[in-house]
């Protein structure tokens, strides 16, 4: 009988059979909406506690912090509270309240800044005080090794080896960092494909960060081709797979779909697959399904 960490991973690589353009490619998205707190974090929300742990750094009476635009939140609370550990999440004003609500249900503390800079800066700060523990996602090799160590094989076992590019949205850029390490030993050919917001878009997940915030864990290196991708766009993408695919994800799924179908079109075979990173229900109090 597995315990409710034991079913994080292995999620399901579904075919796109509407949306795809090209019938010489297939196209797969990678449904992390599935894991059991609803999102890719949840592979990195416990790599990174579970090796702290193991290495010692924290023990049952360090209060956690970290900066958080939604997803990872919900999984280190969740994650904590299994370990017995507090943890504070920082968290823009704007997010959605499904996902406040849901990291106190977890049994987080929820603080509410303006921006998501602004929470960094805040945890970072909290993070060296007594008593407390920065796990910093953005600069932590424990959330690109989650991947690394699991959802990049996990790919490549169910394309059996196949996968011709790898699409994900780059936030904390974990999720591309792991992938790109696994894919590339494995097939050197193999192409890193990552989607970032146009110019003045604003989509939950993916980010433009200015060069003072860039995470520390991203190497440009691992990436061959980087998409923008325009909040109009995103947002019609992540409508269209609900209807038209049966894919309930957010926007920064719609951002990776679309950066994905583009490489499709352009191709005369291959495989793609793309990171659907989360569930279209924390998004229902947002204009994106309104």
């Amino acid at each position: 009988m597995a315990g409710i960490i034991d079913l994080i991973g292995n999620t399901p690589l579904v075919e796109l059979t509407k949306l795809n353009p090209n019938p010489n490619v297939k196209v797969f998205a990678k449904l992390e909406g599935n894991n059991p707190g609803g999102s890719v974090k949840d592979r990195a929300a416990f790599n990174m506690i579970s090796s702290a742990l193991e290495r010692g750094e924290i023990n049952k009476g360090t209060r956690l912090v970290e900066a958080t635009s939604g997803n990872t939140g919900i999984a280190l609370a969740m994650i904590a509270n299994l370990f017995g550990l507090d943890i504070e999440l920082v968290m823009p004003a704007n997010s959605t309240r499904e996902r406040t609500l849901t990291m106190e249900a977890f049994g987080a503390t929820v603080t509410l800044l303006e921006n998501i800079e602004a929470c960094r800066d805040y945890a970072e700060a909290k993070g060296v005080t007594e008593g407390h523990f920065l796990l910093n996602q953005f600069a932590n090799s424990d959330n690109y090794m989650a991947h690394y160590k699991a959802t990049g094989p996990e790919i490549w076992r169910d394309t059996n080896g196949g996968i011709t590019h790898f699409v994900s949205a780059m936030g904390t850029t974990g999720t591309i960092m792991g992938c790109s390490r696994y894919l590339k030993e494995k097939n050197a050919d193999v192409q890193i494909v990552g989607c970032q917001p146009t110019e003045n878009s604003s989509i939950p997940g993916i980010r433009r960060w200015e060069p003072a915030y860039l995470p520390k864990i991203f190497e440009a290196s691992r990436v061959d081709r980087t998409i923008d991708v325009s909040e109009a766009d995103a947002t019609q993408m992540a409508r269209k797979l609900a209807r038209e695919e049966g894919i309930f994800a957010g926007m920064s799924t719609g951002g990776a779909c679309v950066a994905a179908l583009q490489v499709a079109a352009e191709l005369s075979e291959g495989t793609v697959v793309f990171i659907a990173c989360d569930r279209g229900d924390r998004y229902l109090s947002s204009p994106l399904f309104g």
